[in-house]
């Protein structure tokens, strides 16, 4: 087992909160790639025990700042805590889906488990994860309530390359012979691709915004953009909208739409054109159409800070466009997804596109992430997701 020394920099920044340590803040030690080492301060005091990484910027994630060695009852106490949590917010219907492990934001670095019915999909971005990979499944499945049916490695995220790691895609235990289908309150019922559908198979991340945003327009027309499985839309159509149109590219995408508005039963109020969305917006908005909601989910703008001045001109011209199709009264429903764009940011850019878009526009709501997504205190990485519910008059 090795040791990690940390510079005084490093020290101090540990000690703010975060619990990332950075390559550069490491003043000695020595390791394996993916080692749970002990930190030490530059005087020799034990700061906690961090999972080490060879190849990242970031080279320690912290797991505990006590002096005593993590071992298997640790870990345990972690993951049942973490699905404690989700059976407290009503999310464990073993018909419906939910994050059950969130990574470093639950103080299990680079482990993500989602859930799809009785179906567990892992994703591994880190050398400690992915060396524990073995280890960590055998204690989730012990903590969990129920047996999996099926456990799927989706390790085919493109961050693994920065810890020198290969993407992975390998069926851990069970048989998974087609899509997921997956029930939620309110009668959604949506079938997830687990093998080749985007993340995990779908955004679960959105779930409880769908829900709020289907509040906010219990009738009238919905423009779903970006709609990917179209649950934004469907979830506004099983709420009263009289009519949905869900706008996306992906072929497959388009087919899954139509399948969950059937099993949901709002095949007469869901229509699917496939379209390039930012052109097809333009379109629509030089053509005067107005929709009493419009929801803006785009794909992540600015993965990194060099891309955030292209996203801050996508952001608001998407949005510029959104705004124009409202009706007095109506509703835009904009997300955004990257990490590199903080909250303060991203309302900005809305405010701009309302300026340019000669439209008053009000701030109804903001909120992030669904809760099974926790944001850690500390580690402002976490805090991704940001969801805007504008009223445009």
């Amino acid at each position: 087992m090795g040791k990690m020394i940390l510079s005084g920099k490093g020290r101090r920044w540990l000690l703010k909160g975060h619990p990332w340590i950075y390559k550069d803040d490491v003043a000695d030690g020595e390791g394996t790639p993916g080692d749970l080492v002990p930190i030490y301060a530059p005087e020799g005091e034990v700061l906690g025990w961090g999972l080490y990484s060879a190849e990242s910027k970031i080279a320690l994630r912290m797991v505990t700042r006590e002096e005593e060695q993590p071992n298997r009852d640790f870990w345990l106490g972690r993951m049942r805590r973490a699905i404690s949590a989700r059976e407290n917010l009503g999310m464990m219907n073993p018909e419906g889906a939910c994050r059950l492990i969130s990574g470093d934001a639950e103080g299990i670095p680079g482990l993500v488990v989602d859930r799809y019915a009785k179906t567990l999909v892992l994703q591994i971005g880190t050398q400690a994860a992915d060396r524990m990979r073995d280890f960590f499944v055998e204690v989730l499945i012990e903590a969990l309530p129920f047996e999996p049916t099926a456990v799927l490695e989706r390790s085919d995220l493109s961050v693994r390359r920065f810890e020198g790691l290969e993407p992975r895609v390998e069926l851990l235990s069970g048989v998974i012979d087609g899509p997921i289908e997956v029930r939620e309150e309110g009668g959604l019922v949506y079938r997830v691709d687990v093998r080749e559908g985007h993340k995990t198979g779908a955004y679960l991340d959105m779930s409880s915004n769908r829900v709020k945003a289907a509040a906010l327009r219990p009738g009238g027309r919905v423009l779903d953009t970006f709609a990917y499985d179209g649950l934004f839309g469907i979830r506004a159509a099983l709420a009263g909208a009289e009519e949905v149109l869900c706008l996306e590219q992906n072929a497959a995408a388009c087919e899954r739409i139509l399948v969950n508005a059937e099993l949901s039963g709002v095949a007469d109020k869901v229509k699917v054109e496939r379209v390039d969305c930012m052109k097809d917006l333009r379109k629509r908005a030089e053509a005067n159409e107005l929709w009493d909601m419009i929801v803006v989910d785009p794909p992540a703008f600015a993965r990194n800070k060099r891309e955030k001045r292209g996203a801050e001109r996508g952001y608001v011209e998407l949005n510029r466009r959104a705004m124009l199709l409202a009706v007095p009264g109506g509703h835009v429903v904009s997300a955004s997804c990257s990490h590199a764009i903080w909250a303060s940011e991203f309302l900005g850019h809305l405010a701009s596109a309302a300026r340019v878009s000669r439209r008053d526009t009000m701030l109804e709501a903001f909120t992030g992430a669904s809760p099974d997504h926790p944001v850690r205190l500390g580690l402002p990485e976490t805090d991704y997701l940001k969801c805007a519910f504008l009223r445009v008059t």
